[in-house]
């Protein structure tokens, strides 16, 4: 057997861009994207992709130079997915919600040889470019490419060309070059900013096509999918659907914004029937005005993920007419990591004992070669008993190449042949895993370890509570104690006046351990978040540090309560 070898007929190397030619050739006559008026089939995509492709050739980068975009999920950022690859360069899609400073920075580490904005962004691109050069004056600086609308065209004019020119440029018998080597990068994705200090995480075509296997097998998303562009393709390249998709032959439903009127219309003008977000979406959703509403016809599935969802949020969304599997990954892990797989046995149990089953992590994908939560110290297995906390950590060919000209960075990430994830959690005795908090949201009181995540379950089942992130605060006796900001629904006249932290931490003293009530509570219009939903926890960490507990707990003056306001 040791002399049967690799052939180009027995061996191909793994790219998700084979997706795309095969929805063309079996599904070509079926719509692959919808956005308001506009429609394109599979040959259609697939033509527009080569062409794009074409044209980035055309412009003589080197290989693998990177491709930027800055845009909502439109039809042109779909094809950038596939086309951008196809020209042998790495795409790299920025978060939306940045500021100047940090696309400028962006654009600078990822030295974009192009890029992209949509004409919502032109304004943020014209300081970010303007930032880029006065950090750089001898810079060449990215070649920039306006999207207008193509939908309901502006007319604006910024950059060489606008994307639809651009695209009839190309030419229409282009074929990419085959993918030689599946450890290649893929796309470049910076880390989302819960923390200071986000990082350019690269993917492999390797990583991106077995993500997306895995994730279309484990989500059990059948053939010919309407599937909604709820998350931003941004995130993680819309946690590997925008290749997903054209896997399954289904219909992108592209969507500018994510408002609870455009869901809802999309959702019953095109009968979706699946959709990805994190659970601040459930909230947008459930808060949705009677006017802004539209009746579900039949069930949409909803995968989620970025953050921990409570118990409570799932009962109430799967009551509108949503079907929830919830997953947990990171941007290093090509976005979701486990899916919480449902067991038919757990069908009989009441409705919110499967509600505390869903909202945990669950199991690996398919294509993660193991998972496990592990004392890093002795790097052994924890007990599988629900309580003994550990690090996660995955390793697998999902997982990121590394990050960007940070060996440092890509070095202490992986450790012993592991991925450190940086979260910690349990295993339950059937081997599902679920999150207790990020390693530096632990709180340890007195020597009590306290999850911030448990903490904020609780929160969330008092029946005004919309949003809720605990962190730790200083604490002259037991080192540090739990702080916990809150924002809150609406009475039914319309007011959230009427629920005080004297409120909460009576309602926080019936249902929590004396040692785990928080020792403040400031209530927000909103809590900080990044664009996919996560609550910014280093902005509320450095804000509990001004914090000082008192005798009666209520050291909190009048000036930090305001400045707190302003977040």
């Amino acid at each position: 057997m040791d002399k049967l070898s690799k052939c180009e007929a027995n061996y191909v190397p793994l790219s998700p861009l084979t997706f795309l030619k095969r929805a063309a050739a079996v599904y070509g006559n079926r719509t692959s994207i919808i956005y308001e008026g506009t429609r394109f089939n599979w040959l259609q995509t697939y033509d527009r992709c080569r062409r794009l492709a074409s044209s980035l050739r055309s412009l003589s980068m080197p290989k693998h130079s990177v491709v930027s975009v800055l845009a909502p999920n439109i039809p042109a950022m779909y094809e950038m997915h596939f086309a951008v690859p196809m020209a042998e360069a790495v795409l790299n899609t920025i978060n939306v919600r940045l500021d100047a400073k940090n696309v400028a920075s962006i654009l600078r580490h990822s030295e974009a040889k192009v890029f992209f904005v949509d004409c919502q962004y032109v304004q943020l691109a014209r300081e970010a470019l303007k930032l880029y050069f006065v950090e750089d004056t001898d810079a060449a600086g990215p070649r920039v490419i306006l999207i207008d609308d193509i939908d309901s065209p502006t007319g604006i004019r910024f950059g060489e060309f606008e994307y639809e020119q651009f695209v009839q440029m190309g030419d229409p018998r282009f074929l990419p070059e085959e993918i030689h080597d599946e450890w290649d990068p893929i796309t470049l994705n910076y880390t989302s900013g819960t923390t200071s200090a986000p990082k350019g995480v690269v993917y492999s075509h390797r990583g991106a096509y077995l993500s997306t296997l895995s994730l279309i097998l484990g989500w059990e998303m059948g053939s010919a999918p309407v599937y909604l562009w709820s998350l931003p393709m941004f995130h993680c390249n819309g946690w590997t659907f925008t290749w997903g998709v054209a896997a399954r032959g289904g219909t992108n439903v592209c969507l500018r914004n994510t408002t609870a009127y455009d869901m809802y219309r999309n959702i019953s003008q095109h009968r979706v029937t699946h959709m990805c977000c994190a659970p601040i979406v459930f909230n947008i959703l459930l808060q949705a005005k009677p006017e802004e509403r539209k009746e579900i016809a039949s069930p949409v599935q909803i995968l989620t993920g970025g953050a921990p969802p409570p118990a409570s949020l799932l009962e109430e969304i799967e009551l509108l007419g949503f079907h929830v599997t919830h997953a947990y990954g990171l941007t290093e892990a090509t976005g979701p990591a486990l899916v919480c797989e449902w067991q038919s046995s757990w069908n009989q149990l009441p409705k919110p004992d499967q509600a505390k089953l869903k909202a945990r992590q669950g199991i690996s994908i398919l294509t993660l070669a193991d998972v496990d939560v592990k004392n890093l110290d002795t790097m052994s297995s924890v007990p599988r008993d629900g309580k003994t906390m550990g690090e996660i950590v995955l390793r697998g060919s999902s997982i990121m190449k590394g990050y960007l000209k940070n060996e440092e960075a890509t070095s202490q990430s992986f450790k012993n042949g592991w991925f450190r994830t940086g979260d910690v959690g349990v295993i339950h005795p059937d081997g599902y895993l679920e999150i207790k908090d990020r390693s530096k949201d632990v709180i340890i009181s007195g020597g009590e370890n306290i999850s911030s995540v448990e903490l904020e379950n609780v929160l969330f089942r008092h029946p005004r509570v919309l949003e809720a992130a605990v962190v730790a605060m200083p604490h002259p006796q037991w080192g540090e104690s739990p702080c916990a900001f809150i924002s809150v629904k609406t009475n039914s006249a319309g007011k959230t006046d009427d629920v005080n932290e004297a409120d909460i931490l009576s309602y926080c003293r019936e249902n929590l351990s004396r040692f785990m009530v928080p020792k403040k509570v400031v209530i927000l219009p909103e809590l900080p978040k990044t664009a996919t939903g996560k609550i910014q926890k280093f902005q509320l960490r450095a804000l509990a540090k001004n914090f000082a507990v008192s005798k009666d707990h209520n050291a909190q003056s009048r000036a930090q309560i305001l400045a707190m306001s302003r977040l």
